[in-house]
C-alpha cells in the first residue's frame, strides 16, 4: 500500500526548512533508515531517514523549496512485511551510543548514493556545488568509487571557464542582477540581528598585552601536539573567560522577555563564531568551567571542523551563554559586535600586532597587542560592571600564572 511520510518535528520550534537535496528518486527502492533527503533548518543541516523500507512513489517537495513540519514530504509504497507507519509524524531520533560514528554514517550515505547511480559527495561538497550552480553528475570524481571532492568541483569549473577575449573584442552586455531567497543560516542571522536591534547595548574596548601568554603557549604547544591537538590562543581566552564569569555571574545570566526577572545560569556554555561557506555559525563549548585547556582545545577543533562541514548537531548551537568572535583572524583591529539575544554580552577579538609601547622606566619596548571590543545588554549590565569584568579577564590573559592558580 502507498503511504505519505511527513517531515518530522525537528525541535526548537522550527516549522519549516529548506529541502537542500533529495538523495533518492521516484521509483527507487530504499531500505529502512536509508537517508532520503537533506534539509536545512535555521541552525544546521539535518538528514531525514526512511522509517520503513519500500519504493518511493512521489516526492511532494521540490529541491530548493520550503518543506513544512507535519506536512507530507514523500510518498512510499511499503515493501512486503513492512508495518504500516504511524499516522502521526515522527520526530527525528536522537543520537544514541548504539548508532554508528559520524564517519561511519557518512560512508554509509556515500555508499547508498553510489549504489543509486548518483554523484557521491559529502553534504559540504554538495552545498558548494549548489552555490556554484554545478551539476555534480557532470563532475568527474577523483576519490574512491568516483567520490567528488571540492577540488574536483573547482577543476571542473576551471575547465569550463571561457578563454580570455582579445583586447579588441566587444565585451558582452552586463548580466542581469541575480536574486535569491534568504534562507537557512543567513535567514536565521537576519532574524536574530533584527531582534538584537531592539536591545539597548553599548560597546567597551580595551588593549591586551599578550607577551607572557604567547610564551606560555609556546611551552605548551608540544604537549598539545603529542595529544594530536593544535593549540591556538583561543582556548586560553575561553578558559580565562570562564574563570571571569565565576567572579561575575551577572554576565552569564538571562533576562526574561518581560524584563522583570534575571536567571543566573550555572554552566558556562561559551560560543565561538565560525565563518563557514553557508554563513556565520556560533557553536558553543558546553561547561567550560569543568573543562581543562586540553579539553577546550579539543572540543573547539571538533566544533570548528563540524561547522565548516555543515554537520553540527542542533544541540551544539543551542543554549550558549556568552560569545567570542575572533574577527582578527580575517583581518581588522577593532570591531563593534552585536549582542546575540538571549545572551547579554559578546566580545570581538582583533588582529594580534607587534607595536611599540612605553615600559615602566619610560623606555620604548615592543609588545604583542590585541584589541578586544565588548558589546553588552545595557538593560542589565552597566559600563562599570563590564569594565571590572574585562579587567578580571585581562589579568588572567596577561598573567597566565594566575590562571594556573585557579585551575589548581
Amino acid at each position: 500500500m502507498k503511504q505519505d511520510f511527513y517531515l518530522p518535528d525537528i525541535g526548537e520550534g522550527i516549522v519549516e526548512c529548506e529541502l537542500v537535496e533529495w538523495l533518492v528518486a521516484e521509483g527507487e527502492r530504499v531500505a529502512e533508515d536509508q537517508a532520503i533527503c537533506d534539509v536545512m533548518t535555521d541552525k544546521a543541516l539535518v538528514q531525514i531517514p526512511a522509517m520503513h523500507g519500500g519504493t518511493i512513489t512521489r516526492l511532494h517537495v521540490a529541491k530548493g523549496e520550503m518543506a513544512r513540519v507535519h506536512a507530507p514530504l514523500f510518498e512510499m509504497e511499503l515493501g512486503p512485511g513492512e508495518s504500516e507507519p504511524a499516522p502521526a509524524p515522527l520526530s527525528v531520533p536522537a543520537a544514541t551510543a548504539a548508532e554508528p560514528a559520524p564517519e561511519a554514517a557518512a560512508e554509509q550515505s556515500v555508499a547508498q548514493a553510489g549504489a543509486a547511480g548518483k554523484a557521491v559527495a559529502s553534504p559540504a561538497v554538495r552545498r558548494l556545488a549548489r552555490e556554484l550552480s554545478v551539476d555534480l553528475g557532470l563532475v568527474p570524481g577523483s576519490g574512491d568509487k568516483g567520490r567528488v571532492y571540492k577540488e574536483d568541483v573547482q577543476a571542473y569549473l576551471a575547465a569550463r571557464a571561457p578563454a580570455t577575449p582579445a583586447p579588441d573584442e566587444v565585451p558582452e552586455a552586463e548580466p542581469a542582477v541575480r536574486s535569491e531567497p534568504l534562507r537557512g543560516i543567513r535567514a536565521a542571522m537576519a532574524r536574530q540581528m533584527t531582534a538584537s536591534l531592539g536591545i539597548p547595548q553599548f560597546t567597551f574596548c580595551d588593549e591586551l598585552v599578550l607577551d607572557e601568554l604567547l610564551q606560555f603557549k609556546a611551552k605548551l604547544k608540544p604537549v598539545f601536539a603529542a595529544e594530536g591537538v593544535r593549540l591556538t590562543l583561543l582556548p586560553f581566552f575561553i578558559k580565562a573567560l570562564s574563570l571571569a564569569l565565576k567572579a561575575f555571574p551577572l554576565l552569564n545570566s538571562r533576562l526574561n522577555p518581560e524584563a522583570t526577572e534575571l536567571s543566573y545560569l550555572p554552566g558556562h556554555h561559551i560560543g565561538v563564531a565560525v565563518d563557514t561557506p553557508g554563513g556565520l555559525l556560533v557553536p558553543n563549548i558546553k561547561h567550560c568551567e569543568q573543562k581543562s585547556l586540553l579539553a577546550i582545545a579539543t572540543e573547539l577543533e571538533r566544533l570548528s571542523e563540524a561547522a565548516r562541514a555543515g554537520s553540527l548537531a542542533p544541540s551544539e548551537l543551542q543554549d550558549g551563554t556568552i560569545t567570542l568572535s575572533n574577527i582578527g583572524v580575517l583581518g581588522g583591529i577593532v570591531s563593534s559586535p552585536v549582542v546575540r539575544p538571549p545572551e547579554l554580552a559578546i566580545a570581538a577579538l582583533g588582529r594580534l600586532q607587534r607595536l611599540p609601547r612605553f615600559d615602566e622606566a619610560g623606555e620604548v619596548v615592543p609588545r604583542q597587542l590585541m584589541t578586544v571590543c565588548w558589546s553588552a545588554d545595557h538593560r542589565v549590565i552597566d559600563g562599570a560592571t563590564l569594565a571590572r569584568f574585562n579587567e578580571c579577564w585581562r589579568q588572567y590573559l596577561e598573567r597566565p600564572e594566575l590562571m594556573l592558580v585557579q585551575l589548581a
